[in-house]
């Protein structure tokens, strides 16, 4: 049977975005085509699973299947979706506030067990979906509506964090370099293991701190220094560096065994070619229970 052919236009939701003009999430949407498009994955073999937050309408923008679960529970259902069915192409995606915040405790778990994930984090460094209030990710001494005298909690390092908890592939992109940040997504969907882009993606309602010109000002690709991201030491070194630079790219990669791979009940397969051992008649009873 034939198949349409897999551009970015087809992957075009008959939802249009409706983010803030400017909005760094619009070039996650695009990177997140670019990838999909790059690997000649089928829009079909595509799961991109969301919390609550601005980032977390994304799912609804693709023509792929999309879930937009709770808040900070996208990790949780993408690890089941991935667990029940091996062929999709598993992607979590969600803000600093959602993921860093309230989903924290999935996001260690999830990267401990070596998941066959991708999770795409938009770190706008605020809450943007409540109208500006200081997240994980705030520096400290920024004003905000929640800290109105400056910020006074020290703001978490998720890609130090990603890199002691046990991500096999640990990135960060910048909305303002869409080229790196196509190519750092592309791997991610393509490593086998938990994947973790963290993407500075400027909110330019809310955070007039942490904008383009301040990451243009200070990024610099870790590509362009010769960084082994086999190196996990140097890895952590440059996980921590904020300021006067900020490196983007990609920190770490690994290859080491998955849970799937692991994990013995799914010696057998992925759980959806596995029988479920109950007869039609409590099958349809349970289900009933569950409409």
């Amino acid at each position: 049977m034939a198949t349409a052919e897999l551009t970015l236009k087809s992957l075009e939701s008959d939802v249009h975005p409706d983010w803030c003009p400017g909005c760094g999430d619009f070039g996650v949407l695009k990177s997140i085509k670019e990838a999909i498009v790059e690997l000649h994955i089928a829009s079909h073999d595509v799961l991109i699973v969301s919390g609550i937050g601005c980032s977390s309408n994304l799912p609804g923008f693709v023509r792929t299947y999309g879930v937009h679960s709770l808040h900070g529970r996208a990790v949780p259902v993408a690890t089941g979706a991935a667990l029940a069915n091996h062929a999709l192409h598993v992607i979590a995606v969600g803000g600093d506030g959602d993921g860093y915040g309230i989903g924290i405790g999935h996001f260690i778990h999830a990267m401990r067990r070596n998941l066959n994930l991708t999770y795409i984090v938009m770190d706008n460094e605020i809450y943007g979906l409540t109208t500006g209030q200081t997240s994980p990710t705030t520096t400290e001494g920024h004003k905000t509506k929640s800290t109105p005298r400056g910020n006074v909690e020290k703001p978490i390092q998720p890609l130090a964090l990603a890199l002691a908890a046990g991500a096999t592939y640990v990135a960060r992109g910048f909305s303002g370099d869409q080229k790196q940040l196509t190519r750092l997504v592309t791997g991610a969907i393509a490593h086998k293991g938990f994947s973790l882009v963290d993407v500075f993606s400027p909110c330019v309602t809310f955070n007039k701190i942490n904008s383009y010109s301040f990451f243009k000002e200070r990024v610099y690709r870790l590509e362009d220094e010769r960084h082994d991201p086999s190196d996990l030491m140097a890895a952590m070194t440059k996980s921590l560096e904020f300021e006067p630079r900020i490196p983007i790219g990609l920190l770490y990669e690994q290859v080491r065994p998955t849970y799937e791979d692991t994990e013995p009940v799914l010696s057998k397969g992925p759980l959806v070619d596995q029988p479920l051992g109950l007869d039609r008649k409590t099958f349809d009873e349970i289900l009933a229970e569950t409409m």
